[in-house]
């Protein structure tokens, strides 16, 4: 079905400030282009976000059906300007709470589909939303970063998706991040990267800036959230591996705060708030020019 043949229902929410248009699709039958989605997405034409996560069953969906005997709802995410991507941390706890809000899935544990695998979800009763990550995979390749003038060497985190974490002295020196970080070599990723920023504020607790890829600068990245606390905790010589016990890290983000813990089989768990902030009807007017 066309995406201009009928209004779309949509809720708008957000994770510490990283936003998304939600579009239900549970049948699958709508057809969103790239430039739909960077339409819906636009913040002035638009109804704006940094991404778009369209809930569709797995079943219903091709790159998901495989999935489906595991988790039931696929979490496809588009960053803003279109572009498909895999991963989207404070997307599948904004996305789990659209399906509690809608009541597609009840308090405790859910399986969600994403393009980097089944992603096990718990909705906590204090409302926060716990999402197991994976584990982080640290590709041994030397990464540079640069802004401008100034460069710096960078750890390469995979998270489902790609990262760059850069340890700078003062957050500011990301510069205004309107344009994405150099990063070389190209060839160490491939599709293009994230970018983290990363300060120390104290013992486990670090702050960041980010250039999502396809996106901007973003208020939080729940994937780079991860990346970075695996970074850093390696950088401060914590390995739950070798150690045999789990490491939590605070991580603040421009939009508010996450707990990261990574575990001693490499199990990644990230805590944070998921919040829905409006609901209404695409005019499909929009989706038409």
């Amino acid at each position: 079905m066309s995406s201009a043949a009928q209004p779309i229902t949509f809720l708008k929410g957000h994770g510490t400030e990283n936003d998304f248009v939600i579009i239900p699709d549970p049948e699958g039958r709508l057809d969103l282009t790239a430039a739909d989605v960077a339409r819906l997405c636009d913040r002035r034409a638009g109804i704006g976000g940094d991404g778009l996560l369209r809930l569709v069953r797995s079943a219903a969906h091709p790159e998901a059906r495989s999935m489906a005997e595991t988790a039931e709802w696929f979490m496809d995410y588009r960053n803003s300007d279109g572009s498909v991507a895999e991963m989207c941390g404070n997307g599948v706890r904004v996305f789990a709470h659209c399906l509690e809000r809608m009541a597609l899935a009840k308090t405790g544990d859910l399986a969600v589909a994403t393009r980097a695998g089944v992603r096990r979800v718990s909705i906590n009763e204090d409302g926060s939303i716990t999402v197991h990550m994976g584990k982080a995979r640290l590709p041994e390749s030397e990464v540079t970063v640069a802004v401008g003038a100034r460069e710096w060497p960078a750890r390469n985190v995979n998270m489902g998706n790609p990262h760059a974490v850069v340890f700078v002295d003062e957050l500011d020196d990301a510069g205004p991040l309107l344009d994405a970080p150099r990063v070389t070599p190209a060839e160490a990723y491939p599709q293009g990267t994230n970018v983290e920023f990363v300060v120390a504020r104290g013992p486990h607790h670090v702050a960041l800036r980010v250039h999502e890829r396809g996106s901007g600068e973003t208020r939080s990245c729940g994937t780079g959230a991860c990346a970075v606390m695996v970074a850093a905790a390696r950088r401060d010589g914590v390995d739950p591996a070798a150690e045999g016990r789990p490491a939590t890290y605070t991580v603040d983000v421009p939009g508010g705060r996450l707990l990261i813990t990574e575990h001693p089989d490499g199990e990644v768990e990230m805590t944070g708030p998921a919040v829905i902030v409006a609901e209404g009807i695409v005019d499909p007017a929009l989706l038409r020019h």
